[in-house]
Formats: C-alpha cells, sequence, structure tokens
C-alpha cells in the first residue's frame, strides 16, 4: 500500500471502476431533463439506464476471461477506451434511439473494464494488504456512486445534461497513461480453451428479453408483446444454463456454485444491489419531480452517504478481516433497509434536515459497513488464479440485479409510462418502491447471518507442510473445486 506501485495500481483500479460505477448513477439525475429535451417517456428512461446494465451483465463474465488470459491490464486499458468513445458518442447523441444505443456500446467497454479493475489488485498487492487495498478501492468506487448524482446534478443545471457523458474523457486520459506506465501486466497462465461466445449471447438475450417484457408491461399489459419475450427470455436462459453445464471451457462454470460460500455471497450480493440500482434510479426522481428540486439540489441531497463511504469504506474492510463478515453483512443491509424505509416518508412538502438527511445517513452507515467486506468475501472465496472470474461473476450478479430491479418496480408499484410526469402519482408509487426495496435488503441481511460463516478474511498461519502460497492464505469454511484450465 505504501509503495509506488501500489498507490499506481489503486489509482488505476480506481479510476477505471469509478467511471463506470459513477455513470450507473450520474445519469439518473439527469432523466427528467433528457425525457424532456428528447420527449422520452417512463419506458425509455428506463432504458437509457438498462441499456447500459445490459451488455454490462450480459458480458462482464467475458471481459474477466479476456483479462485473465491476454493480460489484465491490457483488457482493462482497452475497456477504458471503448467507454470513453461510447461516452462521446452518448454526449452527441440526436435521439433517444441513438442514445440508448450508446449507452448499450458504454456497457461493453464497462464489461471489459470492470472485471479487470479489481483483479489488479487482487493480482498484485500481497495478502497482508488485499483486505486493506480492496477497502478502499470499495469506498473509493462507492464514492463514485454516490457522488454521481452530485456531481450529474450540476452538471444538468450547468452546461447541459450531455456531459454527464463527456465527462468521462478526461477520466480516461488520466487513467489510460497511468495503467501503462505503472501498473504491471497480470495473467493466468492456466486459462486456456475457446471463449464461450455462444454462452455469453444466450445470457445476455435471456436478460434484454425479461427486462423488455417487464419494462413494456405497465403499458401493453398482458399482451403477446410482453408473454413472447417473457417466455424467450426463460427459454434462453435455460439454454444457457445447459450450454455452460456441457461446455468443455465455458464463461460460467457452474461447478463454481458448490463452493457454498461462494453462491451465498452471490445471493446476498443481488439482493442488496437490487435495492441500492431501485432507490437511486426512484430517489432522484421523486426529489425532482415531487418536491420540485433542482438537479443539483437533488444531487447533493445525496452527498452524506459520499461522505460516509469515504470516511469509513477502508477501515470497514480491515474490521472486517479481523472479526469476520457475517456481523457487517448482517448489519449493513438492515441498516441500508431502515434507511430506505425513512426515505419512503419523503414526499411533497418534505424537509431536507428532517426527513431526507436522517434517511440518507443510516443507508449512508449501511452501505459503509456492507460493500467492504462483501466484495472481499467473494474473492477470499476462491483462489487467487481465480480473481478474474469470480470478480465477473459477482458483478454480472449485481448488474443483473439492478437491471431486473430498474425494469420491474415501476411494474409492481403501478407506475405507467407518464407517471414521472405526475407528481401525485409519482409519490405513491415511490412509497410503495422503497417498502420493496427494503424488504430485498432485509432478504440479504438473513442470508449472510446464516450462511457466511464468522472466519471468512481470516489469514491462516502457515505451516510446514503448507507453503504460505497467496492462493491458501484465506480461510473461509469453503474449499473452492480444482482449478480447471477451462473455468477461463
Amino acid at each position: 500500500m505504501g509503495t509506488a506501485t501500489g498507490r499506481a495500481v489503486l489509482l488505476t483500479a480506481v479510476l477505471g471502476s469509478g467511471m463506470a460505477m459513477l455513470d450507473s448513477t450520474v445519469v439518473n439525475v439527469a432523466l427528467p431533463h433528457i425525457g424532456r429535451d428528447l420527449d422520452a417517456d417512463l419506458p425509455v428512461l428506463q432504458w437509457t439506464v438498462n441499456a447500459y446494465m445490459l451488455t454490462l451483465a450480459g458480458l462482464i463474465l467475458l471481459g474477466g476471461a479476456l483479462g485473465d488470459r491476454y493480460g489484465r491490464r491490457r483488457v482493462f486499458v482497452i475497456g477504458v477506451v471503448w467507454f470513453a468513445l461510447a461516452s462521446l458518442l452518448c454526449g452527441i447523441a440526436p435521439s433517444a434511439g441513438v442514445l440508448v444505443g450508446a449507452r448499450a456500446l458504454q456497457g461493453i467497454g464497462g464489461a471489459l473494464l470492470t472485471p479487470g479493475s479489481l483483479a489488479l489488485i487482487q493480482a498484485v498487492f500481497r495478502q497482508q494488504d488485499r483486505a486493506a487495498a480492496v477497502g478502499a478501492w470499495s469506498g473509493l468506487g462507492g464514492v463514485a456512486t454516490a457522488v454521481g448524482p452530485f456531481v450529474g446534478g450540476w452538471l444538468v443545471d450547468g452546461p447541459g445534461w450531455r456531459w454527464v457523458f463527456l465527462i468521462n474523457l478526461p477520466l480516461a486520459a488520466v487513467c489510460v497513461p497511468v495503467a501503462l506506465k505503472y501498473v504491471p501486466e497480470t495473467r493466468d497462465p492456466g486459462a486456456g480453451g475457446r471463449f464461450d461466445a455462444l454462452g455469453a449471447a444466450l445470457g445476455a438475450l435471456a436478460l434484454g428479453a425479461v427486462t423488455y417484457a417487464l419494462i413494456a408491461a405497465p403499458d401493453k399489459g398482458a399482451s403477446p408483446w410482453v408473454i413472447g419475450p417473457a417466455v424467450a427470455g426463460v427459454l434462453l436462459g435455460i439454454a444457457f444454463c445447459r450450454v455452460e453445464a456441457r461446455r468443455r471451457d465455458p464463461m460460467l462454470p457452474l461447478h463454481i456454485f458448490s463452493n457454498r460460500l461462494f453462491s451465498s455471497i452471490n445471493a446476498v450480493t443481488v439482493c442488496v444491489y437490487a435495492a441500492f440500482s431501485g432507490f437511486f434510479f426512484l430517489s432522484v426522481l421523486q426529489l425532482q419531480v415531487v418536491l420540485g428540486w433542482s438537479a443539483l439540489q437533488a444531487g447533493t441531497a445525496l452527498l452524506p452517504t459520499t461522505v460516509l463511504m469515504l470516511l469509513l469504506s477502508a477501515r470497514s474492510g480491515e474490521i472486517a478481516q479481523r472479526i469476520g463478515p457475517r456481523w457487517p453483512l448482517t448489519i449493513g443491509p438492515l441498516l441500508c433497509a431502515a434507511g430506505m424505509l425513512l426515505m419512503a416518508r419523503v414526499g411533497h412538502g418534505a424537509s431536507y434536515w428532517a426527513d431526507v438527511l436522517p434517511a440518507l445517513v443510516v443507508l449512508g452507515l449501511g452501505m459503509t459497513a456492507l460493500v467492504a467486506p462483501l466484495t472481499a468475501t467473494v474473492l477470499a472465496s476462491v483462489d487467487v488464479a481465480r480473481a478474474g472470474l469470480a470478480s465477473g461473476i459477482n458483478n454480472a450478479a449485481a448488474r443483473a440485479a439492478g437491471l431486473v430491479a430498474v425494469a420491474a418496480l415501476p411494474l409492481l408499484v403501478g407506475m405507467g409510462p407518464d407517471a414521472y410526469r405526475e407528481p401525485a402519482v409519482f409519490a405513491r408509487a415511490f412509497r410503495s418502491a422503497m417498502y420493496w426495496c427494503a424488504g430485498s435488503l432485509v432478504l440479504g441481511s438473513a442470508l449472510a447471518w446464516f450462511t457466511v460463516g464468522a472466519a471468512c478474511l481470516r489469514a491462516r498461519k502457515p505451516t510446514g507442510e503448507e507453503p504460505s502460497h497467496p492462493e491458501s492464505t484465506y480461510h473461509c469454511g469453503a474449499a473452492s473445486p480444482p482449478l480447471d484450465p477451462g473455468d477461463a
């Protein structure tokens, strides 16, 4: 952590993943302005968010595999450049259709850079510094997520909503030279075989079909335009699982889920990030549509979560390594759920100091307790050689959960295509959505308590018969299956 290389790796990982995380939230605060400027209804705004998450979730496993084989730094840099060019296209998009297509291209770049950022940390840092490095990465990345609404609000009220995309260009201009000059190249020496293009296509198509059905359902009802894609999505999902089970070199080796800890921590991830995505999608709309705040006011309102994560996340990762992740992963989601229940009270005439701020402070404390231990536990549950694969699967789980949440919440709470133009209707639906999000977090807390062992993240002392390799220093109560070169 104290070396120049260590600082460069951390800076590169934070800048790259921060671009992807920032973009996943910064767009939310601009949605009302995008809707007015491009004459878009709520489904188009959902696709503006979900087109990005769709390609990101569908291809992120492939991105991790490419990094493991061809070099994590190389694929990471390609992803950053791709992301920047797609951001430029978003910034100059003349119509809603072009914007949605450019957002899908952004997701491809995100799929290349996101798993590589965390895999670089896991592969380069020594074991005794890894938890602190992951904690710092999680905290600063969480700051990028939380600060997104503030930055977006400032840009939307200033130069305009197109700059929420163009801001990625200077970040990429800093990230790429630092990575090429200072970050060492790493790869998995056992990576081989063919890439699973069929699996990637089936996974993305399954997610896309289900997402389309969920977004179209409030407007089209139980019509063939909804039932057909829904059924197709389920069938494509089944086909994806069958292909992955039969391939010698699958994109998603299903046997990795025989590791109980890895499976359970990804289930917790799904519950938690579904709630987070639903919250960040709807809360900034609530503050602007119902309370009548400007984009900057709505974005600034969310800053308490930023400050808390900036100050405390690295420390949270160290504490989790010392006491184990069970308590942080149990208490953290419950605090987040309490924050969302408090946020449900926020309606017309609400006060920032009495209503909004308490909710966001509680939410920020929960995120601080949760994010770093969650990430560290995912990586500690598998061998270091599987860092790219584990990171890819966990990121795919988080993005897929967010994708489905943004698509499904308006359907669950009765938001029609024009709901965001009607403050009273939107306020009622928002309250119900916060209850759904809180329930998802409570479920994640229960899963963590009953399935995550208290000994996870504690370093084992090597014995005379056990070499002190990084692959064997974490004890998580559930051994990973033997590493197969086909896992790449």
